[in-house]
């Protein structure tokens, strides 16, 4: 990824921003032009809270290269308690303490490193909740 795409994803990255139809109140992320459930224009942003459960996980054993330090990891699809599915990694527990169901939270954590100079990349990613969810 280049630095100028990740600046542009930032606010995704970072805080979980996507936007809100207007029309039918559907939650969307990534952001999109049209909304995929009634394909009317959705621009209103929305800030997802960063909680949800595990709906789906494997663990990771063999990766590209640039993220073999991080292994074994756990990739999941992540079900936001605002409705969408997100894939991400999990950190801070171990692939056998993974289950569905899950709670887990967003956080901002280093994703890779980009070209010679060593470019730092930060974006989310979902860690066993702190406290449960309600």
């Amino acid at each position: 990824m280049h630095i100028a795409q990740n600046w542009r994803l930032k606010s995704q990255r970072y805080r979980l921003a996507g936007e809100v139809c207007e029309h039918c109140g559907a939650k969307i992320f990534p952001p999109r032009d049209v909304c995929p459930n009634c394909s009317h224009p959705a621009k209103a942003r929305f800030e997802f809270s960063g909680r949800g459960e595990v709906y789906s996980f494997s663990a990771m054993h063999e990766t590209a290269a640039e993220f073999q330090r991080f292994r074994p990891f756990t990739m999941a699809l992540v079900k936001l308690e605002e409705g969408p599915l997100v894939t991400a990694q999990l950190t801070d527990v171990e692939p056998e303490e993974v289950s569905i169901g899950m709670p887990v939270e967003m956080v901002t954590r280093r994703l890779t490193e980009e070209g010679k100079e060593g470019i730092i990349l930060y974006g989310y990613k979902f860690r066993p909740a702190l406290q449960s969810i309600a």
